[in-house]
């Protein structure tokens, strides 16, 4: 029983490490949680300090959700303890520790566990977040999309009720995390996905 909770535990301590704070830390840039959006996420670190910054953010944020997963298979973890260690890494990016509980909206972190959990459900997510986001340039939107349809996509991939329902679970507290957002799409005031005029 040591190692589920152990994995579980770990995954929500990794997911509580803030990437966009401690990208923005090291590169000398101010706080993403008191600039732009006041989001500790990829996109609101590429308006306040650039495509690089940006990039860095965004790969930590998805190893946040990888590694717990990836390590989860090497044990051996069936679909419950997956499904659990994916929740615990994207609710440490939700609600660090580590930061006062003032986490992120999770995108990437989601994208990682899904890539995690098996790289096909991963890459077909990613895929339609591109699409949308090429042709849209929206990136709260393009998240939506690809959050909405991603329980449809593990049950296509892998049609196991535990792992739909914690993707399910995800989606949701996603879409809830970005209501601030989804007010925006509706009003048309959202801001699109540039980069800074000066990057």
């Amino acid at each position: 029983m040591m190692l589920p909770v152990a994995l579980v535990v770990l995954a929500y301590l990794l997911g509580s490490i803030s990437s966009a704070v401690v990208v923005c830390r090291l590169l000398g840039l101010p706080d993403p949680r008191t600039q732009g959006s006041n989001n500790p996420g990829a996109t609101n670190v590429l308006r306040i300090g650039g495509k690089k910054a940006a990039a860095i953010t965004l790969l930590g944020d998805s190893l946040k959700g990888l590694i717990p997963m990836l390590a989860g298979h090497l044990f051996g973890a069936g679909p419950s303890l997956l499904a659990a260690i994916g929740l615990a890494a994207f609710l440490g990016h939700l609600y660090p520790v580590f930061f006062g509980f003032r986490g992120g909206k999770g995108v990437a972190t989601a994208l990682g566990v899904q890539f995690g959990l098996w790289w096909p459900i991963g890459l077909t997510v990613a895929a339609i977040w591109l699409f949308v986001a090429k042709v849209l340039k929206i990136s709260s939107l393009s998240a939506l999309i690809c959050m909405a349809l991603a329980p449809l996509i593990v049950w296509s991939f892998w049609p196991e009720p535990v792992l739909v329902g914690a993707q399910i679970l995800i989606s949701v507290l996603l879409f809830w995390r970005h209501r601030s957002n989804i007010a925006k799409l509706m009003s048309g005031e959202e801001s699109r996905l540039v980069p800074p005029d000066d990057d």
